[in-house]
């Protein structure tokens, strides 16, 4: 069967509802059968900090994802070898799924360094960029190196991401509540785990 599918990375340390709610919108917006949530190894322009365990992050994505139609939680890319980058995993997914058509997913900050990233003109050759904004919307949309390209699509719609995996990290090691920010299957699993303790 021929599907196409919305691919969202990210390394989801934890997944939250804004993820969530994101991935349903672009899924029902944007002409998509599935969207994938795929489950990152460390960004090779983040250095600065230690993930948790791959095992927790991807349980936590299935966790965050579970019942929820048309999203699926991957961890492929996991496996792959290291430094990820994207374009390297999309060519991975076009030859390992053939039948499938994938789009990239991304925030209006990332389409602003787009240019920079490794290989960004195979990329848009191969993928529909599909770009919710984040703060800065406009600022970014004007620093684009791709402004007004044919394969990349504008969701103005899109829900803003309300808060940050960075966000809820910092309210669980001092204890604050973060229950309206997370899936509850994904917070009993951060407290059966104790993860992000202080």
């Amino acid at each position: 069967m021929n599907m196409r599918i919305g691919c969202l990375f990210g390394t989801f340390d934890p997944p939250h509802n804004g993820h969530v709610a994101l991935a349903q919108h672009m899924l029902k917006s944007c002409g998509l059968d599935q969207v994938w949530l795929v489950v990152t190894p460390l960004n090779p322009f983040k250095t600065d900090r230690k993930l948790s365990p791959d095992e927790h992050r991807l349980a936590m994505t299935r966790l965050a994802v579970q019942g929820k139609d048309g999203l699926v939680a991957s961890g492929f890319e996991i496996d792959l070898p290291k430094p990820n980058y994207t374009v390297d995993s999309l060519r991975f997914m076009r030859r390992r799924w053939p039948d499938h058509t994938f789009a990239l997913i991304i925030g209006s900050d990332n389409l602003a360094g787009f240019d920079r990233w490794k290989e960004a003109e195979d990329i848009i050759e191969h993928h529909e960029l599909l770009v919710y904004p984040r703060d800065g919307f406009q600022a970014h949309l004007a620093g684009s190196g791709f402004p007004g390209h044919p394969r990349v699509r504008i969701v103005a719609d899109a829900p803003m991401l309300p808060v940050s995996s960075t966000e809820v990290r910092r309210r669980l090691r001092i204890w604050e509540p973060v229950d309206a920010l997370l899936p509850p299957t994904v917070l009993t699993y951060i407290r059966q785990h104790q993860l992000y303790n202080p």
